[in-house]
């Protein structure tokens, strides 16, 4: 079940980094979220690294935490559903807040990756 989990993790990273190449700062954002297809692919093999994975789990969410002032301001603004449009430069907060949740989604995946390696 947890090669089967890891496969769909390795499959929607990959989506991720391929949306992030028309990103204007694509290097961070595709390196990342490849790193995560990368370490699921591993583990479809039977490679895991336990303490790699909790590294990079912990490096995903103290890189969230910069992003969390945009993130507060999303949650304090009238319209939510501008989260889902496109991005308006006069409100950075929006690519913030969406840069925060998939930091986030990538901390739970390295998370789950760490919490089956070795077994």
């Amino acid at each position: 079940m947890h090669r089967i989990i890891s496969a769909l993790l390795f499959l929607v990273f990959l989506a991720f980094a391929y949306v992030q190449l028309n990103d204007p700062d694509p290097l961070v954002w595709v390196a990342a979220y490849s790193l995560v297809a990368l370490v699921s692919l591993a583990r479809v093999f039977n490679y895991s690294w336990k303490y790699i994975n909790l590294t990079i789990h912990i490096g995903f969410v103290l890189f969230s935490l910069i992003f969390i002032p945009g993130c507060w301001e999303w949650l304090n603004s009238d319209d939510k559903s501008e989260l889902f449009g496109e991005m308006v430069y006069e409100k950075p907060y929006i690519e913030q807040t969406r840069e925060f949740f998939g930091l986030i989604i990538a901390a739970f995946a390295m998370y789950y990756q760490y919490r089956i390696s070795g077994k």
